[in-house]
Order: structure tokens, then sequence, then C-alpha cells
């Protein structure tokens, strides 16, 4: 899905190298996610059972979750 591609290419590009070990861990953990399950969270038709993911999917949509 080359948006979602693209999403994850732009943090990864943009944040990941300057992001803290957590918000790395975070989303190294939406990686392992299926496509299907990470668009449902990434457009908010799902909500995240994880703490790790719902962090990954804050970052990725550039909210801050403090």
């Amino acid at each position: 899905m080359k948006e979602l591609d693209q999403l994850l290419t732009s943090y990864l590009d943009d944040g990941y190298d300057a992001a803290p070990e957590d918000d790395k861990a975070s989303f190294c953990a939406l990686l392992e996610l299926s496509d299907p399950e990470l668009v449902g969270y990434l457009l908010q038709h799902r909500e995240p059972g994880s703490e790790i993911i719902a962090r990954g999917i804050d970052i990725i949509l550039g909210r801050d979750r403090a």
C-alpha cells in the first residue's frame, strides 16, 4: 500500500534517527503489524490494545502522547 509506505518512510527519514529509544521501539513494533491492521489504526477505525502500538501510531500521526 503506497500511502502506508509513504507515512512510514517519512517518519523513518525525518524523525527516527533523533527519536528516543522508546519511540524507536514503538515504530519497530508497528512494522510487525499486518497492513490492514496498521491502516485501521492509522485511519482511527480501530483502537490499539497495546500502549507501545498506540505510541507508534501517535508518532506517525504527529501527535504527542506525553
